[in-house]
């Protein structure tokens, strides 16, 4: 067929002599017609789940829906139901949702595809395999790979010439580093080269992972069978647990017979689950023993399962179903899946000849496998709803081999290990079921089997020779070794945080090193810093900070009389994240009723060091030429790359920082001049306004996705889902009245969305089926703040009656309310904005109302708060806070242009940054210029954006990026300053003991 083609086409004398027929296999061939299929169905102007496509010679077009709606474009992330946070990477966790069709229920793409149940690798390129046979006569729609990072076309609104655009090779489709797979560009400092910790274990280290939220908590298990929790930044051990039988009447006889003849027993690996509230250790005899976990750092016995005749080799976890399991393997050629709640088997996969070596569960399309690898080199795959191994092929060096996914769920890799010590890295193709790569620096012959994991969608990382060796994922050559400053064995066990900031490694002497990349190292540092202020005296706290001026806003000092011992003392530090911490604005703010004591010990004056002009200080005025408006809306994306603000005029901003040698990260700072960014054709990104008012008059919201590939936001019209790439409109929905007032996507699936409306009620709406799930009502006033906590599994609420609400995940019902109070001197009861914002412990609450910021705790109760006293003048009303990123500051802006600096903990105030320290001297001297809203940057904990009333946005941060702000002392006055000569700072703060 294909001869005859080629002469088909040389026959046409446009084409002879100009092409060339390069040889290739007839899976290469299926997988080009498979992407035009998908093509076909994305450009469907009606495209609906499971088409069927019978032909290329003719424009495929869906049925449109029987009401005449458009039914959700198949390239949205919002398309099919995401799996819970947290899980095995998620397609579209850290990178964009891939642009993909709904699977036939059985249909997975890649290499996996195959009618039969069992095939050898040869096989695998003669036919088309699939895990399992097509539900209906649909022809399956293999997706085209899309680059790690690229959003899809939105072709929800294609028309005629839309495609003709497409056809002749057009796109509007524009290059958005925040998202695009560009190239990487690799800088010595993202690589860990830094020991910035070490801790002694006392046995050898078998297994390590790093709690999948608090980025500094580390899980060990060792050879003697006990396991250990470090906290790595105090390098405390939280916990310890020597290995013992949870009941040995209920083990089973083999088990107590092999206890009996010899009771050394050492731990296989062990593994946090999904969600950080459960972890599991498998043992080299016989048993799995799952513990629940809480923030304290306690363990409690959970299971004890009798998984496997001899070893228990490999544990993880896995969602099948939408329920929790936990997946295990051993000596006994056989991997099972069993209820992580109850204990019961679900499954149990047999068909390795040789004793299984590792599991690695993960999910494509939403459908759940299981790849497996045994000690005789062979790699096998399994489907829950099939007891029997759909593929059948030999890893490379045919021994001990373990599987891994990238952070974004998109690329495979395994790294083994052969007999003779030959190791190798490689990475997998998955349309075809060959290696794409195989990278190289390994020992000829490697002193034990090497051990590997993968960061940042980025990085690999190796144990060998007595180092630790890196690549970059797309580059086959090693990057670096690093020796660690030596003691390293000859095959390092190591593991990545979930953020990529810090790698632990083991070490000859039964130790552990914790190497750090800047990020890490800014992390241990801000962890120091903070358990520096926590062993202070109160007097010494109070003393070796600022205040604000008096003479630049009524901003009070917090009350020194609770002592140290009145802070919670928790065991472990909330968890501090580096990156991606948040994935909207508001989302992150909390609204919280503070009770306000009246007593204040003492006050101290700020001093003139603090930041009162340019030059202490680095500030960027955002270029912009849009047309003008107050900024009242300010995020991050969560890459850090881009900023985007929502203007009263209903309009979107978007800016970009590009990468350069200046900026090879590409992140946002204060030093290089980004650029306001556009589609091509020019195309603004603007709300839907209510004909009834103007859009200054409505409330605005915004709430960003978490691959920061679609933005939701609405202007008192209806709530739009733009592309972020191309600022299209994907859809809208929920026309007012009422109107939405706020956002925030349900954490565990993006499906759900809770959006506070108008009308004090809150609908909890499912994107994909366009439908209200349930209404909350429980406010008197509108919505201003929510915040979803994943560890407490609740949705906290705050309206503009200063009440707040807690609603259960799970059934929606409400669990607690209650009003914030109001401070000393103002009238009761408040009303206003009142919004909300979860630590990074996802347990304590900021709350923020123009009267006060304050911090709570996860049951409503006020653990301290900070508040300015409107008798004094002149009065300076808050009118934003947010946490910084490491949770370890406050930011929070002022009506009269400043901005304080608050310690995250005690709310003391650390620095202020005075108006004329940012705003130009026009700006200043004329109308006042203030900031809306204030927004921190998603891994740079000292600098921000602020949000001004005239439209104008700035970036800011300390001129030294060694230098925090509020780092200078001032000296104590050692009495309150007198309103006679100036204005006093009058605000009240307070801590409550607790109850």
């Amino acid at each position: 067929m294909l001869i005859e083609l080629k002469k088909l086409i040389e026959a046409n004398p446009l084409f002879r002599d100009k092409l060339v027929f390069p040889s290739f296999k007839s899976s290469r061939l299926r997988t080009l017609i498979n992407q035009s299929l998908n093509w076909q169905h994305q450009l469907c102007k009606n495209p609906r789940p499971n088409p069927d496509i019978k032909t290329l010679f003719m424009d495929h077009s869906c049925s449109p829906t029987s009401n005449g709606a458009r039914a959700p474009p198949t390239n949205s992330p919002l398309m099919g139901p995401i799996p819970k946070a947290g899980a095995f990477p998620p397609i579209g966790a850290h990178g964009p949702f891939q642009p993909v069709v709904s699977p036939t229920p059985g249909a997975i793409a890649g290499w996996m595809s195959s009618t039969n149940p069992s095939l050898p690798h040869a096989a695998m390129a003669a036919g088309s395999p699939g895990l399992v046979q097509p539900s209906s006569a649909a022809a399956f729609l293999k997706h085209p790979r899309t680059p790690t990072g690229v959003t899809g076309m939105d072709y929800q609104s294609a028309d005629s010439e839309h495609l003709k655009r497409i056809r002749i090779g057009q796109s509007d489709e524009v290059s958005f580093s925040g998202v695009m797979h560009s190239p990487n560009v690799c800088s010595q400092d993202d690589l860990h080269k830094v020991v910035v910790r070490t801790l002694n274990q006392g046995s050898n280290v078998m297994s390590m992972d790093f709690h999948p939220q608090q980025q500094t908590i580390l899980l060990v298990g060792t050879n003697v069978g006990d396991i250990s929790l470090w906290e790595v930044g105090s390098r405390e051990r939280l916990a310890h647990k020597p290995f013992k039988v949870w009941d040995i009447s209920a083990a089973s006889k083999p088990l107590q017979t092999t206890l009996l003849n010899d009771a050394a027993i050492s731990v296989n690996r062990c593994v946090w689950g999904p969600d950080g509230l459960m972890l599991g250790v498998a043992f080299s005899k016989h048993i799995v023993q799952i513990y629940t976990y809480n923030p304290t750092g306690e363990l409690r016995q959970h299971l004890e399962i009798d998984a496997h005749v001899g070893g228990v080799n490999d544990i993880a976890f896995a969602h099948p179903n939408k329920q929790l399991c936990i997946v295990t393997c051993g000596d006994d050629k056989m991997i099972k899946v069993w209820d992580a709640g109850t204990g019961r088997r679900q499954y149990i996969f047999e068909g390795h000849e040789a004793p299984v070596y590792s599991v690695c569960p993960h999910y494509k399309e939403n459908i759940q496998f299981i790849f497996s690898t045994a000690i005789d080199g062979k790699i096998k795959a399994w489907l829950y709803d099939c007891l029997r191994s759909r593929v059948d092929y030999d890893a490379p060096g045919l021994w001990c081999t373990m599987m891994a996914y990238s952070a974004d769920g998109t690329r495979l890799f395994s790294c083994g290990t052969s007999k003779e010590g030959e190791s190798h890295l490689v990475e997998w193709n998955e349309s075809e079921g060959a290696i794409k790569r195989t990278y190289s620096g390994f020992r000829k012959r490697s002193l034990g089997v090497v051990q590997f994991d993968t960061t940042r969608n980025r990085f690999l990382a190796a144990g060998d020779d007595f180092q630790i060796k890196f690549w970059d994922m797309d580059n086959t050559n090693m990057l670096i070794a690093v020796d660690a400053d030596g003691g390293l064995p000859a095959s390092s066990r190591l593991r990545f945080n979930k953020e990529g900031s810090l790698l632990a490694v083991t070490t000859s002497d039964n130790g552990i090193k914790i190497l750090a990349n800047n990020d890490g190292v800014r992390l241990i540092r801000m962890l120091e810093s903070r358990a520096i202020d926590k062993n202070r005296g109160p007097s010494e706290a109070i003393n070796s900070k600022p205040l604000l001026g008096t003479s630049l806003g009524p901003f009070a000092n917090v009350s020194p009389v609770a002592a140290p011992a009145q802070e919670r003392p928790d065991r472990t530090p909330p968890s501090v994240s580096v990156s991606s911490l948040g994935t909207m604005d508001n989302s992150r703010l909390l609204d919280v009723k503070p009770r306000i004591l009246d007593d204040v010990d003492k006050i101290s004056s700020w001093k003139t060091s603090d930041v009162v002009d340019t030059t202490q200080l680095k500030v960027l005025r955002l270029p912009d030429s849009i047309t003008a408006g107050k900024v009242v809306r300010l995020i991050y994306t969560n890459s850090g790359l881009a900023l985007l603000a929502l203007v009263s005029n209903a309009v979107h901003k978007l800016w970009k920082w590009q990468r350069s040698e200046r900026n090879p990260p590409g992140k946002a700072t204060a030093y290089v001049v980004p650029q306001l960014w556009q589609p091509p054709n020019g195309t603004l990104m603007s709300n839907d306004v209510n004909d009834g008012k103007s859009a200054e008059e409505c409330a605005a919201c915004i709430a960003l996705s978490k691959n920061d590939s679609y933005v939701m936001s609405a202007s008192g019209g209806k709530v739009s889902l733009f592309n972020m790439m191309t600022f299209k409109v994907m859809t809208t929905f929920m026309s007012p009245p009422p109107a939405a007032t706020f956002l925030a996507f349900h954490p565990q699936d993006n499906n759900i969305i809770a959006i506070g409306m108008e009308d004090s009620s809150i609908q909890i709406y499912n994107v994909r089926v366009d439908e209200v799930k349930t209404k909350l009502k429980g406010h008197q006033n509108r919505i201003t703040g929510l915040a979803f906590s994943q560890t407490l599994n609740v949705l906290v609420s705050s309206g503009a009656d200063t009440q707040l609400c807690v609603w259960s995940i799970d059934g929606w019902e409400k669990k607690k309310s209650r009003f914030i109070q109001a401070p000393a001197g103002r009238q009761s009861p408040l009303v206003g904005e009142t919004k909300v914002q979860f630590h990074n412990d996802q347990a304590n609450l900021l709350v923020v109302h123009e009267s006060q910021i304050a911090i709570y705790d996860s049951k409503l109760e006020c653990l301290r708060s900070w508040s300015w006293s409107a008798k004094d003048t002149p009065t300076a009303p808050i009118s934003s806070a947010i946490y910084s990123c490491d949770g370890l500051l406050i930011y929070a802006s002022f009506y009269d242009g400043s901005v304080g600096v608050f310690d995250g903990d005690s709310l003391r105030i650390r620095c202020r940054i005075s108006p004329a320290a940012y705003l130009p001297s026009s700006a200043v001297s004329t109308s006042p210029v203030y900031p809306l809203v204030i927004a921190a940057h998603p891994s740079e904990p000292n600098q921000i954006a602020l949000g001004m009333s005239d439209g104008t946005v700035y970036v800011a941060e300390p001129l030294d990026v060694e230098h925090k702000w509020g780092a200078q002392s001032c000296q104590d006055n050692g009495s309150i300053p007198s309103n006679s000569s100036n204005p006093s700072p009058s605000g009240q703060a307070s801590e409550l003991p607790p109850r």
